[in-house]
């Protein structure tokens, strides 16, 4: 799963080794992991070696209450314009995703 939201970009992602439990939510950024780190008790792990460089392993029920706690903070009518208002670079960023994921709504015509 993706999740890009005014806290972070995210991709979560369940191991087989980690059973039916648990998640590991990672991010590209440091600010990204530790925005998330407020809403999950788990210190943010770092690793170079990896596509993501940060990572927290958690219970599928702190992830969800996690995103549950996201969902009710949303309070902007324009995603890319509420981005802007605090990171105009991040919110560029995210209109070069928004333009290439429009393609999607184009193969669909």
């Amino acid at each position: 799963m993706w999740l890009i939201t005014p806290r972070g970009f995210f991709s979560a992602v369940a191991k087989a080794e980690d059973g039916d439990e648990f998640v590991n939510v990672r991010a590209r950024s440091e600010h990204d992991i530790r925005n998330l780190a407020d809403l999950i008790d788990a210190e943010p792990q770092r690793s170079d070696h990896t596509d993501y460089r940060w990572r927290i392993r958690c219970r599928k029920g702190e992830w969800a209450h996690a995103l549950a706690t996201m969902a009710r903070e949303i309070d902007y009518d324009n995603f890319k314009s509420r981005i802007g208002r605090d990171d105009p670079d991040r919110a560029h960023l995210l209109g070069d995703v928004w333009r290439v994921l429009y393609e999607l709504q184009q193969s669909d015509a």
